[in-house]
């Protein structure tokens, strides 16, 4: 079990420091990440076997993030760690194919419970929001109202509530201002958002912004 090479996303850098202390003596911890856009990266580079990640990250949030790494590696196992219990989104994890989900206030064997159970194949829920995952997968299969975005979109989507210009995001996704501007009138339209407030308020109750 200790070869396990564990890669940390979390943009709280004193969180991160935590983990890391708390895993390093039984597991590897090959990188850390400071927001979701660092974390596709580092995951590519590095190929970890178990990524710990929050839902809440700049730039790209931790479902999105989740979505493009699964797309690229199957077989990456997700352990998503977050002070978020809205059981919409934490069935949502596990459609995007999260393999764990835990609280930040869980306690260390928790931790260390969810990683053995994942590194061997296994789901694992922290029994705080593990009823309520199953009560909101049942009424809403469906999953989130930003699942009618393209990936793009939705890129831009929290770029935009993050408080950045379409310059500004434009320049993140390497892209031309126009398209940004043209991804966001596509947005506002699919959604019914009129106004910048309503897209602000939309990317936080999806879990993009903390």
């Amino acid at each position: 079990m200790g070869c396990l090479r564990i890669l940390v996303a979390d943009d709280h850098a004193l969180l991160v420091e935590a983990f890391v202390k708390l895993l390093e003596p039984k597991y590897d911890v090959v990188g850390t990440a400071a927001d979701g856009r660092e974390l596709l990266i580092e995951a590519e580079r590095l190929n970890p076997d178990i990524i710990l990640l929050d839902l809440s990250m700049p730039k790209l949030n931790g479902l999105d993030a989740a979505h493009q790494i699964k797309q690229k590696r199957p077989d990456a196992k997700l352990i998503f760690l977050t002070v978020n219990e809205d059981p919409g989104l934490v069935a949502e994890a596990f459609r995007l194919g999260a393999s764990g989900y835990l609280l930040k206030n869980s306690a260390a064997s928790e931790l260390f419970q969810a990683i053995q159970e994942v590194s061997m194949g296994r789901a694992y829920v922290t029994p705080m929001v593990a009823q309520g995952m199953l009560e909101s997968f049942v009424q809403d299969p469906g999953g989130r109202t930003v699942s009618k975005l393209t990936v793009r979109q939705r890129e831009i989507l929290q770029l935009l509530a993050e408080g950045n210009s379409m310059k500004q995001a434009a320049a993140v996704l390497n892209v031309a201002p126009r398209t940004v501007a043209f991804h966001k009138y596509r947005i506002m339209k699919r959604l019914g958002l009129t106004s910048n407030a309503e897209l602000i308020q939309l990317a936080i109750r999806e879990g993009m912004l903390g």
